[in-house]
């Protein structure tokens, strides 16, 4: 695998559409290196990013019946 990705490969490689990833960058949401006027995405730094999107799902507490 590579190890930075164009813009294009970073889309495909989060499953999303090149305006999501362009959209990250102009928000600064992910890390990024700017190679003149080409932009680069360390896997690392995209794993990374993707960790900290996590959302744990709500644990749903059982309630005791009333008697």
């Amino acid at each position: 695998m590579k190890q930075y990705l164009t813009v294009v490969e970073t889309a495909e490689y989060l499953n999303t559409s090149e305006r999501f990833v362009r959209r990250l960058v102009a928000e600064r949401r992910v890390a990024f290196h700017r190679v003149g006027r080409h932009l680069r995405f360390a896997v690392v730094d995209l794993d990374a990013w993707l960790c900290g999107c996590r959302v744990e799902p709500i644990q749903h507490r059982r309630r005791r019946a009333v008697a």
